[in-house]
C-alpha cells in the first residue's frame, strides 16, 4: 500500500479549527486523497498551501433540505433556468470575485492555482458544477466533487437574490434522487443552517464518507483515479435523475 501524504485526521487543531498540515501541491492526484479522507484545501494568495478537516464539521443529508416560505415564493415567481455543467469555468471566477468582494477585494481563498486545480478536476469529470440562468445571464450557481455517494461542495455564488439557494436546492433534489447520502459544505454558516445543514462530528463524517465512498482506503492509496468516473460527464448525465429544469420544478 502507498503511503498516506496525510497525517491522521485526529492531530487537527482546535485551533484554527481543523488545520491538519501544510504543503503539498494541488495535483489531481493529492485533492482526491485528501477529499477522499474529509480534508480540503484553504489557503490564501501567497500562504502555503493549508489543508484542513475541522470538527464539528457542516453537512447536509440531501432529503433534509429546508425550502423557506421566502425562498418558495422565490422559485415559484421567478422563471430561472437551472443547468448543469455548461459553464463550469463562469461558475468558479464568480465565486472567486463574491469572495474578494466579501474581503473588501483584498484577496480570495480561491486562487488561480486553485481555480486551474479544480477546472482540471472538472475536465476529468469529477467537478461539477450547477448554473441558474435568467434568461442568457448566470445569476448564480456552485461548485464542487462528487466522489461515491458524497457531493463535496467548495463555494456558491448569487448576482440575484436566492439565486445561490436555489443551486443548492436543485443539488440537493438530484442528490435524493441518485441516492447521494451526503453534502458536505465544510463549516457553519447561517445561510447553511437556513438551508437544512446541520453539524456532526468529525468522527460521524469519516464514517459517513467510509459508508457512501465504497472503494477501500488502500486502494484510493495505491491509485486515487480508482475515484474518478470512467468516462467525464456532466453532472445531470452522470447521476441519470429526475433533473430540474426550472426552479418552479423544485418546488
Amino acid at each position: 500500500m502507498a503511503p498516506n501524504p496525510f497525517p491522521p485526521t485526529s492531530r487537527a487543531l482546535s485551533e484554527p479549527n481543523g488545520l491538519l498540515a501544510h504543503g503539498g501541491d494541488l495535483s489531481p492526484e493529492t485533492l482526491l486523497l485528501a477529499y477522499a479522507q474529509g480534508i480540503f484545501p484553504w489557503f490564501h494568495e501567497g500562504q502555503e498551501i493549508l489543508w484542513w478537516s475541522p470538527d464539528p464539521r457542516m453537512v447536509l443529508r440531501p432529503s433534509d433540505i429546508h425550502i423557506s416560505r421566502s425562498l418558495s415564493r422565490t422559485l415559484r415567481n421567478k422563471d430561472w433556468l437551472i443547468r448543469y455543467d455548461t459553464d463550469f469555468t463562469s461558475v468558479i471566477h464568480c465565486c472567486a470575485k463574491t469572495r474578494q468582494r466579501e474581503s473588501t477585494g483584498a484577496d480570495t481563498w480561491i486562487t488561480g492555482e486553485m481555480l486551474q486545480a479544480y477546472m482540471t478536476l472538472h475536465d476529468l469529470g469529477i467537478a461539477h458544477s450547477i448554473e441558474v440562468f435568467s434568461g442568457d445571464l448566470l445569476v448564480g450557481g456552485l461548485y464542487g466533487l462528487l466522489i461515491g455517494n458524497v457531493f463535496f461542495g467548495e463555494s456558491m455564488f448569487h448576482e440575484e437574490a436566492d439565486a445561490s439557494k436555489a443551486a443548492f436546492t436543485a443539488l440537493a433534489k438530484l442528490c435524493v434522487d441518485y441516492g447521494v447520502e451526503v453534502i458536505d459544505c465544510q463549516v457553519y454558516s447561517p445561510h447553511l443552517e437556513s438551508l437544512g445543514a446541520t453539524l456532526i462530528s468529525r468522527q460521524d463524517f469519516e464514517k459517513a464518507l467510509r459508508d457512501a465512498i465504497k472503494q477501500p482506503m488502500a486502494s484510493i492509496l495505491d491509485n486515487p483515479h480508482c475515484l474518478l468516473p470512467i468516462t467525464p460527464k456532466a453532472l445531470d448525465v452522470r447521476l441519470q435523475g429526475q433533473v430540474p429544469r426550472e426552479v418552479r420544478n423544485l418546488l
